[in-house]
C-alpha cells in the first residue's frame, strides 16, 4: 500500500507541474494551438477542431525530454 500511496503524490505532483506550465504557457503569446497543419473546419452549425501539428511538436518534445531522462538514469 505504501508503494501505490507514492506513486499517487507523484501523479499529483507531476500533474500539478503540468497545470503550473501550461498556465504560464497560456500568458506568453506563442501559438501553441494554432500552428499551421493544425485542422479547422466551422460549418453553419458545427466547427471541428484537430490540432494535428500541435500533436506532432508535444510528441517530439516529450520523446526528447524522456529519451534524455532515460540516459541520466541509466
Amino acid at each position: 500500500m505504501l508503494n501505490v500511496g507514492k506513486l499517487l503524490v507523484f501523479a499529483g505532483l507531476v500533474i500539478v507541474a503540468v497545470g503550473l506550465g501550461l498556465m504560464l504557457l497560456g500568458r506568453t503569446n506563442l501559438p501553441i494551438g494554432r500552428l499551421p497543419g493544425d485542422i479547422i473546419y466551422r460549418g453553419k452549425h458545427t466547427s471541428f477542431y484537430f490540432p494535428l501539428t500541435t500533436c506532432i511538436l508535444v510528441s517530439v518534445v516529450l520523446t526528447l525530454v524522456f529519451y534524455f531522462i532515460g540516459k541520466i538514469r541509466h
